[in-house]
């Protein structure tokens, strides 16, 4: 009796542990970094398309800008963390100039669109992108199709390639990705950009191996948002979003699995990533991965500048040997 009474009275310490960590371990808004901060205030944004939206399965509208261009050649661009349409805007160009019809997608949660860092479960980003694809109808004889996604955008298109919706794309193209917190790539908080709430993220990572998934709304990360911007980038992500906008965990898998060829385009300066440790960490998995180091780049020089966004518009519509699946 003794040992069972011990036994109960541990367990409803360490529930009470798992509950106040899950309750009051709320993630604080790191100070803002002016790398990221003023990133984009040399970009043209005059010629910015207007949004348009399209209805995903639930019947939400999301956003989308479009580019125009050849309809053989089709990309499709994921903002990173906390990220807008508006940011991927010098990529679209450059694509655009290259002869690509170009979609830059604000994904929900993100651009006013949907919850600001929320979704309703984990793959709903997944379904989103491919209801986009949806729109675009049957893929046409000779069109490819290719998914570039940037930061967590990028960890987000490996998750795509390893996944179910695998084959809806001919090429994938992965800038600076994110690809797990304790992956050999990623500093240290983000070098700044991030905050994270590890007790909480510990707790409701317990709960959801037990399948219990009531408190996964809780924001668990928090980004490096100027506070002038706050109304307009998402500054902090949920348990759930967190666990969606990036790859399964099984990151490596992800790339084993990927049906279609993939490239990675990263710059030499980056901050928030280590450049140097992608290849070795990636090129045992895949041996045929491109990997671009784009010298004196960095993180969000590579969606901002003349050469981070050219390397990315050359390894978004380099042609592979063989016919599009």
């Amino acid at each position: 009796m003794r040992i069972l009474i011990v036994s109960i009275a541990v367990v409803l310490v360490l529930a009470m542990v798992l509950a106040a960590a899950i309750a009051f371990d709320a993630p604080k808004t790191p100070p803002v970094m002016p790398s990221v901060a003023k990133s984009l205030d040399h970009v043209d944004f005059s010629d910015l398309p207007a949004m348009s939206h399209f209805t995903a399965r639930d019947g939400t509208a999301l956003a989308t800008r479009a580019y125009p261009g050849d309809p053989a050649r089709v990309v499709i661009l994921v903002h990173g963390s906390s990220g807008t349409t508006a940011s991927m805007h010098a990529v679209a160009q450059a694509l655009h100039r290259a002869g690509a019809t170009v979609y830059a997608l604000a994904m929900r949660g993100h651009d006013h669109t949907g919850r600001m860092g929320d979704v309703d479960y984990v793959g709903q980003l997944d379904d989103d992108v491919a209801d986009f694809v949806a729109t675009l109808g049957a893929r046409k004889p000779g069109e490819r199709r290719v998914l570039v996604g940037f930061s967590s955008g990028g960890g987000f298109a490996l998750r795509i390639a390893g996944g179910p919706y695998g084959k809806l794309f001919d090429r994938y193209v992965l800038v600076s990705p994110f690809l797990r917190y304790d992956a050999p790539t990623t500093r240290a908080n983000g070098g700044g950009w991030t905050r994270v709430a590890v007790a909480r993220i510990a707790g409701l990572t317990a709960l959801d191996r037990l399948g219990i998934h009531r408190f996964d709304y809780l924001p668990i990360i928090a980004f490096a948002v100027a506070p002038e911007m706050m109304q307009v980038q998402t500054a902090f992500y949920t348990y759930r979003m967190m666990r969606n906008f990036q790859p399964h965990d099984d990151y490596l898998g992800d790339l084993a699995r990927a049906p279609a060829p993939v490239a990675l385009v990263v710059g030499e300066k980056d901050e928030i990533f280590k450049a140097d440790r992608y290849a070795p960490l990636l090129k045992p998995v895949r041996p045929d991965l491109a990997v671009t180091i784009v010298p004196g780049v960095n993180h969000m020089g590579m969606i901002a500048t003349p050469e981070g966004t050219r390397a990315i518009a050359a390894a978004a519509l380099a042609r592979d040997e063989g016919p599009p699946p």
